[in-house]
């Protein structure tokens, strides 16, 4: 990215020799992030990031759509950028199918099926959950979609770059991206956008990205993401079966040192980088904080904000309790971990469960 910063600085949409240099670059990205995910590079419209994605799917289908009809059908586990932007929607006089999931975290295509309408406009079902790391049918989903002629949105925004993704495969038409989730810089993302899809753009102006979304274009967060992508794709083979393998060692040697814990979603296709683990009769908050002074950053199944501790939606929509939700820790990891990271968990989260266990009046040991 630094030669962007100091070299070739121009505007991308400018056809003076410093644009077009710029623009060389940025269109080279684009060919690196089309082809992590067997697209076209017409077809990837950059944008801010994951949430922008998500509500220009959303929001743009529904704006085109709406002469047709007003139905949504998504899913109770989706990333809040999805989750309020249909909430948004409800608002405004649309109606929103919210499909359950098994308590291992899955949608079921059945009920996907169950749920459509003659006036069903888009189906919104995320590709991989980013709390449990469970793998959604999105392929099954799509064909449904595609037989009832009804447009299919997924948040790829934790699944890219972790495990393989064909978007003509898995029959979608609009795809979510995010560059800081494999390793790229932050603020800047991507909308998988299948040709011919008819999309009202949320942001209008210049008429930037095929006017999809204007906006001078973040050229060094964009030949960030492509480097990003180039190298994610390079790894898909090497390095997420070694994550992989990590995260079993973590949990096997979690398994072994500490009783009452399971793996949320455990049963499930997985993402090979996420493990949630709920660890029973001590309090996450305090595990997350405990973990941090010991220089482990996970985080928990909950969200403290305003003062009110709210447990994760992910988590009750499985079936567990509030407070087995706020007693989970989500731990993630990437190319960059070591078998020595793990173990140093394996060895320091133990003592900590303990710990917080004694001050528990519902822990007896033994």
């Amino acid at each position: 990215m630094m030669p962007i910063f100091t070299e070739h600085f121009g505007n991308a949409s400018s056809i003076h020799w410093f644009g077009q240099q710029a623009k060389a670059l940025m269109d080279e990205a684009r060919q690196h992030v089309a082809r992590l995910v067997n697209a076209e590079g017409s077809e990837i419209v950059f944008l801010s990031g994951g949430t922008e994605a998500d509500n220009l799917a959303i929001r743009g289908i529904a704006e085109t759509q709406k002469a047709k009809g007003r139905h949504v059908i998504t899913s109770r586990i989706e990333h809040h950028a999805v989750l309020h932007t249909c909430k948004d929607l409800e608002k405004q006089g649309y109606e929103i199918t919210w499909l359950p999931v098994s308590r291992e975290g899955l949608v079921d295509p059945n009920e996907v099926r169950t749920a459509l309408r003659p006036d069903t406009i888009l189906i919104s079902v995320m590709h991989a959950n980013n709390e449990i790391g469970t793998i959604q049918p999105i392929e099954e989903v799509g064909k449904i979609a595609e037989e009832a002629d009804v447009y299919f949105h997924s948040d790829g925004v934790q699944s890219t770059g972790k495990i393989f993704v064909d978007v003509r495969k898995l029959k979608v038409d609009l795809y979510s991206m995010s560059s800081h989730k494999i390793h790229g810089p932050k603020g800047i993302g991507a909308l998988f956008v299948k040709k011919g899809t008819i999309l009202k753009p949320t942001m209008t102006g210049g008429g930037h990205e095929r006017n999809r979304r204007s906006g001078t274009e973040n050229v060094a967060g964009i030949v960030g993401f492509g480097e990003a992508a180039r190298l994610a794709l390079e790894g898909l083979k090497t390095e997420m079966p070694r994550v992989r393998e990590l995260r079993d060692r973590l949990e096997a040697g979690l398994r072994s040192r500490i009783e009452f814990i399971h793996v949320n979603g455990e049963s499930a296709p997985r993402l090979p980088n996420t493990s949630n683990i709920m660890v029973d009769y001590a309090e996450g908050e305090g595990l997350v904080i405990s973990l941090d002074l010991k220089g482990v950053a996970v985080s928990t199944g909950s969200a403290c904000s305003s003062g009110s501790l709210e447990p994760s939606h992910v988590l009750t929509a499985i079936g567990k309790t509030p407070d087995e939700a706020h007693g989970s820790l989500r731990f993630s990891l990437s190319s960059m971990t070591g078998q020595e990271d793990v173990d140093y968990v394996i060895e320091t989260l133990p003592g900590i469960v303990e710990r917080l266990r004694e001050l528990s009046p519902y822990y007896k040991r033994g």
